[in-house]
C-alpha cells in the first residue's frame, strides 16, 4: 500500500512512536543513567560548537594572524571535546547519547514526512508527451568539465532525431538568440546540455513559445536537473526523453526580465563572483575578500521588501524558484521538494560577530541572524555598502549593484524585484527515470505528538 494510504499511515505513527521513546532514552541516559556526566557531555558539546563557530567566523571575517587564530580554534575545539570526553572516560556516554539522538531525529522526520500528503504525493503531476519531430538541442562542449564529449551527447541526440547547435568554445555566443532562431526555423522542442545558467535563457524562449524544453545536466552542478529528478551521474539518460518521455509544467523565475531556474543571490556570493579571479580560483578568491565583505567598508548591506515583509541590512539574501526544504542550499545541499508551488522562497542573513555566528550554529534557522520567508514578488530596494550612508529609493532607479542569476555574474539597477511565473515552463522528461527524493522536514515536535499519539497531524 503507498504512503498516502493506511499502510502509510500506520507506518508514519509507528515511527513517530520510536522517534519518542529515543527522546526519551536520551533523557535516561542524561538524568538516571550516568547523573552529572551526562550534562557535562552536553555541556562540552555545546561549548565546542560555540567555539567551532566563533573560530570559523574570525577564519572568515578577517586576515593575518586572527585569522590563522580562528582556523587554530575551529579546529581544535571539536577536537578538545574528544580528548576531554575520552580522557574523563565520557566516550561511551557521548556516544550513546549522539546514537540516541540521531536515531530521533531520522524517525522523527521520517514519520513527519510520511504523514504529509504534499510531500509524500506526486506533486508534478506528468502527462503522455507525443515525440518531439524537429527537437533541436544547444550544447556546451566546455560544460561540465567536457561532459558533452565525454557522454557522447551529440551522437546519441542526433540518433534520436534532434538537431545539435554546437556552441564554438573560443566565443561568447548569443544562447538565446540561438533558441529563437531555431523556434523561427520550426522546432517543436528546445533543450541544453550545459548548466543551470545557460538551461535558464534557453528556458525562457521555450515558455515564450509554450514548448517542450529538455534539461540534459551536463554542467558541473545542475540543481534544476536535481530537483526533477533527473540523473546527473549520466546526462545522456536525459535524451531518452526524446523517443519516450512525459512531460510535467513547472515555475519560472524572472528577476528584471531575465529568467532563473534556481536562485537569484544578492550581498556577500555576489559580490565575490563579479570578481575576475573567481573563476581560476574560487575558494582563494573568497578568503581574500570575505574580510571586506563582512566586516570591513566594502561590505554591502541589503534592505529587501519581500511578499509584505521588510529585510534590512542583510549581508546576503538567496532568492529561490520554488522554496528549499531547509536553509542547507547554503552549502549547496538544499532540495526543493516541489517546483510548481508558485512561490518564491527567500534566505536572509545577518551575521556581523563571532557571537551571531555562534547562535546561528546552535539555533539554526531559529537564529536571528537567519530568516526564512516565502512569496510571490521581492524587490530588492537597496545595495548600499557598510561604509556609505545612501539608500537607495524604492521604486526610483538606483545603483547597479551585483546580481548571481544561476551562478552567472550580472549587476541590475536597484529595485531589482524577482517575480514567478507559474507553471510557465514545459519540461519533457524520460519516462524510466528516479522518483524524485523527497527531502526530510524539520521536526515539529508538537505535530510528532499529535501524530503518535493518534491524530494525523495538521500540515505546517
Amino acid at each position: 500500500m503507498g504512503q498516502d494510504g493506511r499502510g502509510g499511515g500506520v507506518a508514519a505513527r509507528t515511527l513517530a512512536r520510536v522517534a519518542l521513546l529515543a527522546a526519551a532514552a536520551v533523557l535516561v541516559v542524561l538524568v538516571v543513567a550516568v547523573g552529572k556526566a551526562g550534562l557535562v557531555v552536553v555541556g562540552a558539546g555545546l561549548v565546542g560548537l560555540v567555539v567551532c563557530a566563533v573560530g570559523g567566523w574570525w577564519f572568515l571575517a578577517y586576515r593575518g594572524v586572527r585569522r590563522l587564530f580562528g582556523a587554530a580554534v575551529a579546529v581544535a575545539a571539536p577536537v578538545a571535546v574528544v580528548v576531554l570526553f575520552t580522557v574523563a572516560g565520557l566516550w561511551l556516554t557521548a556516544l550513546v547519547l549522539g546514537v540516541c539522538w540521531a536515531a530521533t531525529l531520522a524517525c522523527a522526520r521520517a514519520a513527519l514526512r510520511r504523514s504529509d500528503p504534499r510531500r509524500t504525493k506526486r506533486a508534478r503531476r506528468a502527462v503522455a508527451a507525443r515525440r518531439p519531430r524537429r527537437a533541436v538541442l544547444i550544447m556546451n562542449p566546455k560544460s561540465g568539465g567536457g561532459k558533452v564529449g565525454r557522454f557522447g551527447l551529440v551522437e546519441r541526440a542526433e540518433a534520436r532525431g534532434a538537431r545539435v547547435v554546437l556552441l564554438d568554445p573560443a566565443a561568447p555566443a548569443d544562447v538565446a538568440g540561438l533558441a529563437r532562431a531555431a523556434v523561427a526555423d520550426g522546432a517543436d522542442l528546445l533543450g541544453v546540455a550545459g548548466g543551470d545558467g545557460t538551461q535558464a535563457l534557453v528556458a525562457a524562449v521555450a515558455a515564450e513559445h509554450d514548448l517542450p524544453f529538455l534539461v540534459v545536466p551536463a554542467g558541473t552542478r545542475n540543481h534544476f536537473a536535481l530537483d526533477l529528478g533527473l540523473d546527473r551521474a549520466d546526462p545522456a539518460r536525459s535524451l531518452d526523453a526524446l523517443t519516450d518521455g512525459e512531460e510535467v509544467r513547472v515555475d519560472l523565475g524572472s528577476v528584471a526580465g531575465r529568467a532563473f531556474v534556481n536562485t537569484v543571490s544578492f550581498g556577500v556570493y555576489a559580490d565575490v563572483v563579479q570578481r575576475p579571479e573567481y573563476r581560476d580560483a574560487k575558494a582563494g578568491t573568497a578568503l581574500n575578500v570575505m574580510p571586506d565583505l563582512l566586516v570591513g567598508a566594502g561590505g554591502r548591506r541589503l534592505d529587501a521588501r519581500v511578499g509584505e515583509e521588510v529585510l534590512s541590512a542583510q549581508q546576503a539574501l538567496l532568492v529561490s524558484n520554488n522554496p528549499y526544504a531547509s536553509p542547507d542550499v547554503l552549502g549547496g545541499t538544499g532540495r526543493r521538494p516541489r517546483l510548481d508551488t508558485g512561490e518564491l522562497g527567500v534566505l536572509g542573513i545577518r551575521v556581523e560577530s563571532g557571537a551571531q555566528a555562534a547562535d546561528l550554529a546552535v539555533r539554526g534557522s531559529q537564529s536571528t541572524g537567519l530568516t526564512v520567508l516565502t512569496a510571490g514578488r521581492v524587490e530588492v530596494t537597496s545595495g548600499a555598502t557598510s561604509g556609505e550612508g545612501a539608500r537607495d529609493v524604492p521604486g526610483e532607479g538606483g545603483r547597479d549593484i551585483p546580481v548571481a542569476v544561476d551562478g552567472e555574474a550580472l549587476r541590475m539597477p536597484t529595485p531589482v524585484v524577482c517575480v514567478l511565473r507559474p507553471r510557465a515552463l514545459r519540461v519533457l522528461l524520460p519516462r524510466d527515470r528516479a522518483p524524485a527524493v523527497v527531502p526530510a522536514p524539520p521536526v515539529d515536535w508538537r505535530r510528532l505528538l499529535r501524530l503518535a499519539f493518534g491524530r494525523t497531524p495538521t500540515p505546517s
